[in-house]
Parts: C-alpha cells; structure tokens; sequence
C-alpha cells in the first residue's frame, strides 16, 4: 500500500474537524422562538442542555476519528491488532455509563419538575377552563361562559352547524362560547385546557408557549400552563393530519385581564 502524503493526508481528517465546528456554530444561531410562558424556561433548559452534552459528543467523536484517519493514513501496510478483554469492558462500560448519565440522568433531572407541573399537578383554582376539540381541519374552541360550567355534550348532536354537539337543552350550555380557530386567554392566568379530538390525531402545538401535546380520538387530555407575554400567536397542527393539514391553524390572542373580562361578557353564546 502506497503512502499517503500531503493534501491526500490531511484533506478528510481536515473536514472531519471542521464539520462539527460548522455544526455547532449553527447552534449558537437562536432558533427558538421568543418564549411567552412560564414552565417554557424549564423546556428550554432541556434542550440546551441535550444540544450542549450530545454536541460535545459530537465535537470529541469527530475530533479523534479525524486522528486516527491521520494517524494511521501513513503506515505502508495493512496490521491487525486486538486489545485486551479487559481493556474493552473498561471502554464498553465507561461509554454505557456516561451515555445513561447524558441520556437518562440530566434529562430526568432537568424534565420531571416541568413534566409534573403540565400533567401531575392539578391546575389552580383560578385557571380559565377551555375545552379543544380538534377536527379536520380546525380547532373548535369551547368557554364555559358567565356560569363557569362546561354544558353536556352529545356525539349524536354532531353536525356542521353545531361542530362539538352541544346539548341546547342544558341549562349549562346555554351560555357556552364556541370560536372556530381563535383562542382568548388573560396574561399572568393559568389555563385549563381540555383536548378532544372528533376524527383522526391532531398535535395541538403553541411554539412560543413550549406546548405541544397530541389530542387523541376517545380521550380528552388535560394540560395547563400560564401565558406570560401579550401578543398574538400561532397555533399549529404539528401531527399529519390528512390533505388539509398544512391549513390547520389557530390564534392564540393573550390579552391584558381586563379585555378579557370584557370579552367574555361581551361576546355571544352559542345559542
């Protein structure tokens, strides 16, 4: 086998140190949205910290296969070489602890708190009640009205003209509000949400919020969070939905609590 020298030596170990140099300078690059909750900061701490240790894998992967392609690009001959038992049970269960350490340790330690704030913990007493109901391809929205009670609904009620199958005969659902693809919520306020889903699974998915959860077809899932900035706000499907899907958007509209409150009694119930 014919020596390598110059260039033919250093071009591959070259590009294989400078692409994760490439790589995580694209990292750096703010890709996030501008975060408007409160357990968002938590999310965010997770994935930086997943960017920052598999990055660094990366980084040191790349360094030493650049080495060994340098290394050994100079030897004229093929050799055949075999370490210890020992030697490989010492890398082999060094590598296996700290992949778990990485995978398991830090994302358990820095998650759970955040997991058990969306979906242990029961929402506070004051959060707003809103009930989703995603279908193909639009998010029915649901408020409980002045009275705070969500009225009965009835599959068998279902229809284009009442989309979540409201019961009129329910006192409770006399003054329930429904919105097609435009939600209301008070800055600083916790909120309830109650997904369902009609047909297929959707992916009701807030980005700026850090909150993204399947609404699956039979269950309805309860989430809550507390929004922290005014504005407006994309709400997307993030769960291929059929043909339509890409047209399957919302607003998200957090207001101050006092257009809120306003809102609310200004705007009609459904019946």
């Amino acid at each position: 086998m014919e020596t390598r020298t110059g260039s033919e030596r250093w071009l591959l170990p070259l590009v294989l140190w400078l692409l994760p140099v490439v790589v995580v300078a694209l990292g750096f690059k703010r890709w996030l949205p501008p975060l408007a909750s409160e357990h968002g900061a938590g999310i965010d701490r997770m994935l930086y910290y997943l960017m920052f240790t598999v990055g660094g894998l990366f980084v040191v992967g790349h360094l030493v296969l650049g080495y060994f392609i340098w290394r050994f690009s100079r030897t004229k001959r093929v050799t055949h070489r075999l370490t210890s038992p020992k030697v490989e049970r010492r890398w082999s269960l060094s590598l296996i602890i700290l992949m778990t350490l990485v995978a398991e340790g830090g994302v358990f330690i820095i998650s759970l708190p955040v997991w058990g704030k969306l979906y242990a913990d029961p929402p506070p007493a004051d959060a707003v009640s809103i009930e989703i109901t995603a279908e193909q391809f639009a998010w029915n929205i649901r408020y409980p009205g002045l009275d705070g009670k969500f009225g009965r609904t009835d599959p068998q009620l279902l229809s284009l003209n009442n989309p979540v199958g409201l019961d009129e005969n329910d006192p409770a659902a006399r003054d329930d509000l429904l919105l097609l693809n435009v939600i209301y919520l008070p800055v600083n306020r916790p909120v309830h949400i109650r997904l369902r889903s009609k047909d297929v699974l959707h992916s009701f998915f807030l980005p700026h919020h850090r909150v993204k959860q399947d609404a699956v077809p039979g269950m309805t899932i309860s989430i809550w969070f507390v929004p922290t900035k005014i504005g407006t706000y994309e709400l997307a499907c993030a769960e291929l939905c059929g043909f339509g899907h890409f047209q399957m958007k919302g607003i998200l509209r957090v207001v101050s609590p006092e257009e809120f409150e306003q809102w609310i009694q200004e705007e009609p119930s459904y019946f």
